[in-house]
């Protein structure tokens, strides 16, 4: 019986050209990416915009969840939209 390879984990990088860098020459398939989460690129251009009121505390909570994930809290805002309307 073979034992379980040890799987490394993806160092930290502080540029995108460490990041390329890393992913060129890395033989990806001997680093754990179990907490690696799909991302959606935004090329389409965005012709749209919304303006809209909503309660302080409800947009202080959302701010809250998007800098939790790293990202503007438009582009968060956008993605639970996105989600939503492709749910059938």
């Amino acid at each position: 019986m073979s034992e379980a390879k040890e799987l490394k984990t993806i160092p930290a990088f502080k540029t995108d050209e460490e990041a390329e860098c890393f992913v060129d020459k890395a033989d990806l398939s001997e680093y754990d990416l179990s907490g690696f989460k799909p991302l959606r690129f935004e090329f389409e251009r965005k012709g749209a915009q919304l303006n809209m009121r909503v309660p302080e505390p409800l947009l202080d909570a959302v701010k809250t969840k998007a800098k939790a994930r790293g990202m503007p809290y438009t582009r968060y805002i956008r993605m639970l939209m996105e989600q939503d309307v492709s749910r059938p």
